[in-house]
């Protein structure tokens, strides 16, 4: 009785989860309500009581709503804009006719680094995805052979590189050179997208997928009728500029100061995308000859067409705050300590796995630190590496616990299944991509 109660954590974690993908996809239960059903599955398997399962449910529904909501809701907005008004057409045409329908994969591994550095990742996505789409039938090639190079160029980016918060928080952990960090990760970068974003695409088969309903362009626009490609770019660029110009100021302004509050402001994500959407409304809506009520109905759309994603998203950070609950990371991380393998191993397995098991990159990446930080100096390994090969880590394959996950899958319109194929197997390549190339590193460094 005391083995299982000492595996209880991964048993409940492996039942609800599997149960999950067989009310969902052999009984057709809509997500929200599977993700629902599991998490309590997964409490009372803990031993949680009814009442604190409730209210775990609505913590986690509350915080992930809370942070993602209005990021979602604003990203898809100022994506259904740029496809309503012709901008998202003129940004495929000009990288179509620049880089040609072979090259148009490097121009958006290039657009991805950006916003993945830039803004969180969930934002970059909400804005990326309807260019994608976009881009994909101006070259009448499927879009999620695309989507697949945005999304590892992205997450990877995203999960790399400061100043996003994990490995901003790896660097301090493991005392390692920030410099050092953006020279070494750009050789960790380079290699996962091409391997995750350029040659996996081309191994799989059946990605011709129907474009979702909320991406259907309306109109072909004509060459008068579509805004400039600088106006075009720079709109949803304007929350990634936002972002990093508050990032860099933060640095040389006093905390707890008026500045310091005003800056932080307008470099939040909500507001950053608030300012584009209204910039967007003026340049590409009123500029053009449209009244503000043609506008607001292009407003109104984009957030219609993501009100059941929005509320899966929290479904699915309702599941993931029952799986902390029930201290599955603590229980993988425990597992690990006595273990005599690479420090650089074991710090990218402890965070793959506690990433797998509870959905959360950051969380999943200070975990790890913690455990293995304390035995750099015993080992004589390079602080940078171990930022690198913990980024990697945090990086890889997610399912249904994961916020992304359904992202991803809902705005896509795609199955689990085939979420599993594209978005899962692209991030677990770059993140087995990346711990090699670090090991390779670790030879020479």
């Amino acid at each position: 009785m005391s083995l299982l109660s000492e595996h209880l954590p991964l048993i409940s974690l492996i039942i609800g989860v599997a149960f999950l993908l067989f009310i969902n996809i052999k009984l057709k239960i809509n997500s929200i309500l599977a993700l629902i059903f599991s998490a309590i599955i997964v409490g009372l398997i803990n031993g949680m009581k009814p009442m604190t399962i409730l209210d775990t449910v609505k913590d986690g529904l509350g915080s992930t709503l809370g942070s993602l909501a209005l990021i979602i809701g604003f990203g898809a907005v100022l994506g259904k804009i740029m496809v309503d008004s012709g901008a998202a057409q003129r940004i495929a045409s000009t990288l179509i006719s620049k880089f040609e329908v072979k090259n148009v994969q490097w121009a958006l591994i290039i657009i991805g680094a950006v916003f993945g550095i830039s803004v969180f990742y969930e934002v970059a996505f909400m804005i990326l995805a309807p260019l994608v789409i976009s881009i994909a039938v101006e070259a009448k090639t499927p879009f999620m052979k695309l989507g697949i190079t945005m999304v590892a160029a992205t997450t990877l980016s995203h999960s790399l590189f400061p100043p996003q918060a994990g490995p901003t928080a790896l660097v301090d952990a493991y005392n390692a050179d920030m410099g050092m960090v953006y020279l070494l990760g750009i050789l960790v970068f380079i290699p996962g997208v091409l391997v995750a974003g350029i040659l996996f695409p081309k191994l799989l088969k059946k990605l011709d997928y129907p474009v979702p309903p909320l991406l259907q362009k309306n109109k072909v626009f004509t060459e008068a009728e579509m805004p400039s490609f600088r106006l075009s770019l720079i709109v949803p660029l304007i929350p990634a500029i936002l972002i990093s110009i508050s990032t860099i100021l933060s640095m040389f302004v006093t905390e707890d100061t008026a500045i310091h509050e005003i800056i932080t402001f307008f470099g939040s994500a909500e507001i950053s995308l608030i300012i584009s959407i209204m910039i967007a409304v003026i340049v590409f809506g009123l500029r053009k000859g449209k009244n503000m009520e043609t506008m607001m109905s292009s407003f109104e759309s984009g957030l219609k067409g993501v009100a059941t994603i929005i509320f899966i998203v929290g479904a699915g950070g309702a599941f993931k705050e029952i799986i902390l609950k029930a201290h599955v990371g603590e229980y993988i991380a425990n597992l690990m300590t006595d273990t005599n393998i690479s420090p650089l191993i074991m710090a990218w397995l402890i965070t793959a796995l506690i990433r797998i098991a509870t959905g959360q990159g950051v969380v999943s990446a200070i975990t790890a630190a913690g455990i293995v930080g304390p035995l750099i100096p015993t080992f004589n390994v390079n602080p940078v590496l171990m930022v690198l090969a913990t980024a990697a880590g945090s990086n890889t394959i997610t399912h249904v616990n994961d916020a992304s996950f359904w992202l991803f899958k809902e705005y896509f319109n795609i199955s689990i299944k085939d979420t599993f194929k594209t978005w899962g197997l692209t991030l677990l390549l770059t993140s087995i991509t990346g711990l090699i190339v670090v090991l390779i590193l670790d030879i020479f460094i």
